[in-house]
């Protein structure tokens, strides 16, 4: 685990504005982290990969945590919420991020591969989600499900990363209703193209007409700021202008 910027409340100090970002090593994940540390809270990063995560808590000003948790395990996620709360006081926003993609025809697919997108994007999405609202409960807070387009728009050879993202929307409307009694609030957020390392693409040039993580991370803080009354439970974010086929 590597801390960035400052240090947080500690144990038993006074509790610190802070959010919870999985998948946060590049891409969405680490747009919003950047945003949401800017806004004001500390931020604990999740990654996989140790190295990316840990230069990426580096880079972030403020209190920021990177830590190597991998969202299909459910008992480290529930040590690491507990590990961010004891850090930072307790917890105020959940932005579910993690995600892979494996893309074939369903006949092509293994099952190794169906299992991994499965297991990270919908059962990994549930066991963040669990592992959170112990936490989220005790003062209120906002869940962030980063959904996609591919949630409601199937394509050929997206078997997987649709059931994924279908289930993800089901399980992020069941959410609003099992917790808005205790304050929470949830949107799923489904960007169409968004310029990230997503599936081994490497951004350029080439995708300034797309979504960038930055608009993501403005959209999730602009959410924050709505009245309390007022929920937008689920937002669809297209590129303005994509190219003429």
């Amino acid at each position: 685990m590597t801390q960035g910027g400052g240090q947080g409340s500690g144990q038993g100090g006074q509790a610190t504005k802070s959010a919870f970002v999985t998948g946060a090593s590049k891409g969405i994940g680490l747009a919003v982290a950047r945003a949401l540390s800017e806004a004001g809270y500390a931020v604990t990063l999740t990654s996989r990969h140790a190295d990316e995560v840990e230069t990426a808590a580096q880079g972030i000003v403020g209190q920021a945590r990177g830590v190597v948790c991998d969202v299909r395990d459910p008992e480290a996620l529930v040590r690491e919420v507990e590990a961010h709360v004891a850090a930072f006081g307790g917890l105020d926003v959940l932005f579910v991020n993690a995600g892979v993609g494996n893309f074939a025809n369903v006949a092509d697919l293994s099952v190794e591969q169906w299992r991994e997108v499965i297991d990270t994007n919908l059962s990994g999405a549930f066991y963040t989600v669990k592992a959170a609202i112990p936490a989220l409960k005790r003062r209120g807070g906002y869940i962030f499900t980063l959904s996609s387009l591919a949630g409601r728009n199937p394509f050929a050879g997206g078997g997987a990363y649709n059931a994924s993202k279908f289930g993800l929307n089901g399980l992020s409307e069941v959410l609003t209703l099992d917790l808005r009694q205790h304050d929470i609030k949830v949107t799923q957020i489904m960007p169409g193209s968004v310029a990230t390392h997503f599936a081994g693409h490497t951004p350029s040039e080439a995708d300034a007409w797309k979504i960038q993580p930055e608009d993501i991370a403005q959209l999730t803080v602009d959410l924050l700021n709505m009245p309390a009354r007022t929920l937008p439970s689920r937002i669809e974010v297209r590129p303005s202008k994509p190219p003429q086929k």
